[in-house]
């Protein structure tokens, strides 16, 4: 992927606030939605959205900063040992039962060495000491952890989806991403991390997901909240609209006399809970929009209509 502050077109120097507006900018030109079946659009939102994934996340930016990871989160490693010269020779990428949250290098420390060459300290209790040693010529432990990280677009997360990895031993995999999955999630793949020693098995991949912001979606536990914009005669007369929702667009009966702020309710939209294999709701909140720019009749209308009609909503709302 390309430098993440260029695509977004910043430079290295932006604030926090300045990196949430360039995305948004950015993401409500490219969004999918705004041109269905361009796969040059799409690919741009993806690239975006990869991008401010990474920036917008404080730990990821400055590791990033210190070239510590790469453009799309991977980890940087420098020669068979995988030290980075970047974190002055420890990295944090990897950990596992066998060598600690701490090992210092890809293959989690010196005494990942050591027990493939039969020498060094002997691991994993009784059976690792002396007499472990003896018996199996070596110490034994089993194999180390190793952490990956994908990023998913929001709607993906939300229905499942499929990631591919490279392992360390080179092979290709894909992962199953469950629909519903959190930012942040870890799937953990058995027997998919480095291997044991002494017999022992191997270790397992820890897969951390990082779902991305969308442009107008917010995702508060299983529920989807959105704003979606209406006309003033779609609010003053009632309408059937088409709202989006993370499976696709569907209608929605809007009562007339509708108002900024009022929010109906669609069952069963929202995103799979994994403990309970039940979708949640999309929750539409409403914001009446007038017309841009403003209507010549519509104005003359109003200058008539108030002459003999009024109505104080700000006492209603209690602000006199």
């Amino acid at each position: 992927m390309r430098d993440p502050y260029q695509i977004l077109g910043l430079t290295r120097s932006a604030s926090a606030d300045d990196i949430k507006k360039a995305y948004r900018k950015l993401a409500k030109e490219f969004h999918p939605d705004l041109k269905p079946g361009n796969a040059t659009n799409e690919e741009r939102f993806k690239e975006i959205s990869a991008a401010y994934t990474l920036l917008s996340d404080s730990d990821k930016r400055a590791r990033f900063d210190r070239g510590e990871i790469d453009a799309s989160g991977q980890e940087r490693h420098h020669g068979f040992g995988g030290r980075s010269r970047a974190n002055a020779g420890r990295s944090r990428a990897y950990s596992g039962a066998g060598g600690g949250a701490g090992d210092d290098s890809f293959f989690g420390g010196e005494d990942w060495f050591s027990d493939l060459f039969g020498g060094g300290r002997k691991r994993g209790g009784p059976g690792g000491g002396a007499a472990g040693g003896a018996a199996g010529g070596g110490s034994r432990s089993r194999g180390s952890d190793i952490n990956y990280s994908v990023s998913v677009p929001f709607v993906e997360a939300a229905q499942g989806t499929k990631r591919r990895i490279s392992l360390s031993n080179g092979k290709s995999i894909d992962v199953a991403v469950p629909p519903g999955t959190e930012d942040q999630a870890k799937l953990r793949l058995k027997g998919q991390g480095l291997p044991g020693a002494g017999g022992f098995g191997a270790g397992d991949a820890i897969v951390e997901v990082h779902v991305e912001a969308h442009p107008f979606f917010t995702r508060q536990g299983s529920d989807i909240h959105v704003e979606v914009p209406i006309t003033l005669n779609e609010a003053v007369l009632g309408a059937t609209i088409r709202v989006p929702t993370v499976s696709g667009p569907v209608a929605l009966k809007i009562q007339p006399g509708a108002n900024t702020g009022s929010t109906l309710r669609l069952r069963g939209k929202g995103v799979m809970n994994q403990a309970t294999k039940q979708a949640g709701d999309q929750y539409v909140k409403l914001k009446v929009v007038l017309p841009d720019p403003p209507d010549a009749e519509l104005v003359k209308f109003m200058e008539e209509w108030s002459r003999t009609r009024s109505y104080d909503v700000r006492k209603k709302a209690g602000l006199e």
